[in-house]
């Protein structure tokens, strides 16, 4: 049977489960997986993750969309930032766009070389749960955090994700944290709004006036998308 594992934060990846094949899922809530997802629905071709400013900077240089933030802030060469709403455009339609971000996208920087690197969001949790079950291989939720520490968002997503893979037959927990993802789920699953308002970075984007996306974001499998990472691009291999 196929196992379960939850990294609650990237400062944790080492300890990962050592596996020769793996799905690793990595969310980024607030907000980056959840716009990766938002894009692939609204037609983008494809989206290069880059971890760092001069690298993003490189492909705004190459004539490249290039959507990028640090802590929220739309940096000052970006075409646009990382709210959802962003990618929600028939101008993108077709595009391919460099994407950097605060945390989401040094996560997928940091795994790519342990296994297919996969994006969750609760706008496509039916269409991933799906696709993994359809999959040999164990799977590995990576909490994006915040500045390699853990959040709140992402880790209540882990539970809600663990607990969709673990409503088919194909999957076990396979550690400690998979379980508590689970519990934090659980307490939170009638009201995700009212619970995600505990989070930090809610607040900061609050703060920021960058907060009118958060609704949307918990919009139940509104794009049923499935972002995979080949070569340098995440690409959408199934829209139902």
């Amino acid at each position: 049977m196929k196992k379960i594992e939850v990294c609650f934060t990237p400062a944790l990846f080492e300890h990962r489960m050592l596996r020769d094949n793996l799905n690793i899922v990595i969310v980024d809530i607030l907000r980056a997986t959840t716009s990766i997802c938002a894009a692939f629905q609204n037609g983008v071709k494809s989206m290069i993750p880059v971890a760092g400013i001069d690298k993003a900077r490189e492909y705004k240089n190459r004539g490249y969309l290039v959507a990028s933030e640090r802590d929220g802030l739309v940096l000052d060469f970006a075409d646009f930032g990382n709210s959802a709403f962003n990618f929600i455009s028939p101008e993108l339609v077709d595009k391919t766009i460099a994407y950097s971000t605060t945390n989401g996208t040094h996560a997928i920087e940091m795994v790519r070389p342990f296994g297919r690197v996969v994006i969750g969001s609760f706008l496509n949790i039916t269409a991933l749960s799906q696709w993994l079950e359809q999959q040999q291989e164990d799977v590995l939720i990576l909490c994006a955090g915040w500045k390699q520490k853990f959040n709140l968002e992402d880790s209540f997503y882990a539970g809600a994700l663990t607990e969709k893979l673990m409503e088919t037959s194909s999957f076990q927990l396979g550690c400690d944290s998979a379980e508590a993802a689970l519990d934090l789920w659980k307490t939170g699953e009638k009201d995700p709004l009212k619970y995600i308002d505990k989070a930090l970075h809610r607040h900061r984007l609050k703060k920021l006036g960058l907060d009118d996306v958060l609704d949307y974001t918990f919009q139940m499998d509104s794009c049923p998308v499935v972002p995979v990472l080949h070569g340098d691009e995440l690409v959408n291999i199934i829209k139902v």
